[in-house]
């Protein structure tokens, strides 16, 4: 399958960084077509089972002698032939391929003119052409428009041709078996030369080979036009893929769908209620500085991805990460019935994942990680910022407000500290009944900076070791 890109005229004048972009798009391409090809393959060798089974039952339902067994037998070698295919396809250009592609073709064209060395009747060779099989041609034809590429298609139609003349060539070549027969023939049917040609045993029909080679090649190239804009499309697709895919690497899900969907889905400056949850490594400078950088990349890491799939997990937005601590958002881009719940679940898992995180560097014997969590709910800026690299940002004294409750943690001495908006929109999404504010602690109105009046929290302690 050979792999289309898009023309450069002026390499050197590329930047750097597009030719990276342009390099790695056409190897995500290159990969899409390494697994079209290889699923192409394996359709068509079934479509070749299923279409050889067809041939060899309709071949003994038309003339159902013990020579047609010979016809059967060849279709055998057609269907090892495709299994051979499957065995060597790979992108680009194969010889191997080739190779059996033309073996195909080669062998099809000597079933349709070399008669049956079985059979009982010895007519003349050209009797062959009256049986029109070549038909036949364009089931190869099909399978190749399944796993080949367009060019493969001309190859398919081209060699086809040519085998097909050297098969007229070598019929015209071949003496008549009974001139007997054809004499009496055209003694019949007097100076009717046209009816002679349909009729009569030794008559190639050049005409309707002409027309046979003339068709079968407008096909071959109509359907090699349409394998190239599949071609066109599955790159196409593979580079949304790919650009899909680097945007999931640094936006959360639900964003990443908004962004496929619409033009520009962010970029309305709009205000709504929002959970907003900072999680943050308690005491991790000091950490940092006594460690390699390879440990302390490998530590945040590890707790990064522990902390990125619970706010997946719970259907939020994973705003930034800060270093070793990160934010994240409930409600956005577009509200939903459970979003301060859904941020209060998200940090309690957290806290679970965290502890089951810090037992498996106590079994390292690696020091433990104290992480604090903050969380508020209310009205937030949601839009798009910057001009060229665009940011999706959430702004607003409801922000300010969850990254200093979490630095209350260290105060209170506790693993969460929510604001009371967030608890009581949680019990109104929930009901107070539910487990999920079971170890929840009321601590008195607390003064953040930021906010004209202090606001009541709810704590989380920290497990006991």
């Amino acid at each position: 399958m050979t792999l289309l890109v898009e023309r450069i005229d002026s390499p050197a004048a590329l930047s750097p960084a597009r030719s990276q972009r342009d390099t790695e798009t056409v190897q995500f391409a290159q990969a899409a077509l390494e697994a079209g090809k290889k699923e192409g393959l394996q359709l068509a060798v079934r479509a070749r089972y299923v279409a050889l089974a067809a041939i060899a039952c309709l071949l003994l339902a038309i003339n159902p002698a013990w020579e047609q067994l010979y016809y059967v037998a060849l279709l055998g070698l057609f269907a090892l032939i495709g299994w051979a295919q499957v065995r060597v396809g790979r992108v680009g250009v194969s010889r191997s391929e080739l190779a059996l592609l033309f073996c195909d073709l080669a062998l099809l064209t000597f079933v349709i003119v070399v008669p049956n060395p079985f059979g009982t009747t010895h007519w003349p060779v050209a009797m062959q052409y009256h049986f029109g099989n070549f038909i036949y041609f364009f089931v190869l034809l099909a399978g190749a428009t399944l796993a080949y590429s367009w060019r493969t298609v001309i190859t398919v139609g081209t060699w086809t041709a040519a085998l097909w003349v050297i098969g007229v060539a070598w019929v015209w070549w071949q003496p008549d078996r009974d001139p007997a027969l054809t004499a009496r023939i055209a003694e019949a049917v007097d100076s009717d030369h046209r009816l002679f040609a349909l009729i009569s045993p030794d008559a190639i029909g050049f005409g309707l080979r002409i027309q046979e080679i003339v068709v079968f090649l407008i096909v071959a190239g109509t359907l090699a036009l349409a394998v190239r804009r599949s071609n066109d499309l599955l790159i196409r697709h593979a580079a949304v893929e790919r650009e899909r895919g680097n945007l999931a690497r640094y936006f959360s899900p639900n964003v990443v769908t908004e962004l496929s969907k619409h033009d520009e889905p962010l970029k309305q400056v709009r205000t709504q209620d929002v959970a907003v949850l900072f999680v943050d490594i308690v005491g991790f400078t000091a950490f940092a500085d006594v460690r390699t950088p390879e440990e302390v990349v490998r530590t945040l890491r590890e707790f990064h991805g522990l902390m990125e799939q619970e706010v997946f997990r719970h259907d939020g937005t994973l705003d930034k990460y800060l270093g070793d601590g990160l934010m994240a958002t409930f409600g956005t881009p577009f509200a939903g019935a459970r979003d301060a719940s859904n941020a209060l679940r998200c940090a309690q898992a957290m806290i679970a994942a965290a502890d089951g995180w810090n037992a498996q560097r106590a079994a390292s014997s690696e020091p433990p990680m104290r992480v604090g969590f903050g969380l508020h709910y209310g009205p937030v800026v949601l839009g798009d910022i910057g001009h060229t690299c665009l940011e999706f940002a959430v702004i607003g004294a409801t922000v300010n407000a969850a990254s200093r409750l979490e630095g209350l943690t260290r105060t209170l001495d506790c693993a969460l500290v929510a604001s009371n908006d967030l608890v009581s929109r949680a019990r109104l999404e929930l009901g107070s009944a539910a487990e999920t504010f079971a170890s929840l602690v009321a601590v008195d109105p607390q003064v953040i900076r930021g906010l004209e009046r202090p606001i009541a929290i709810w704590t989380q302690p920290r497990a006991t070791p």
